[in-house]
């Protein structure tokens, strides 16, 4: 099952604290918006998330590798929600199976943590 790249997605209280503190640790922004803010170091991604996010989240992005850049051939999101329904794991928030392109869907771990699974493309 090839999920994609990975990164955390951090929900933050203050924004420009959290970006300035992983600076200190290396990362650097590659993109952003006044209430998130993606960081990365190497091959190393952090999300940091202001209001937006209740806990912190673990985050697939099919179709990409971990420098941002699409892949010639990757998992749909559509093939990944019909094999982990099959391998009895419960779907949140489950992406249109008749659709194509983007898509999102949303899997807990057994401690309650989110896992998104987020395609762009």
């Amino acid at each position: 099952m090839d999920l994609g790249a990975f990164s955390i997605s951090l929900a933050v209280k203050d924004l420009e604290a959290s970006t300035s503190f992983y600076g200190k640790l290396g990362f650097q922004p590659i993109g952003g918006g006044d209430d998130w803010q993606i960081l990365r170091n190497g091959d190393h991604v952090i999300g940091l998330f202001q209001g937006m996010f209740e806990q912190n989240v673990l985050t697939f992005n099919p179709g990409w590798n971990q420098q941002g850049q699409e892949t010639a051939e990757f998992t749909d999101v559509r093939q990944l929600q019909a094999a982990l329904r099959e391998a009895g794991v419960e779907v949140l928030n489950a992406v249109d199976e008749s659709g194509a392109g983007p898509g999102s869907l949303v899997v807990m771990d057994p401690d309650g943590n989110p896992i998104l699974i987020d395609q762009h493309r």
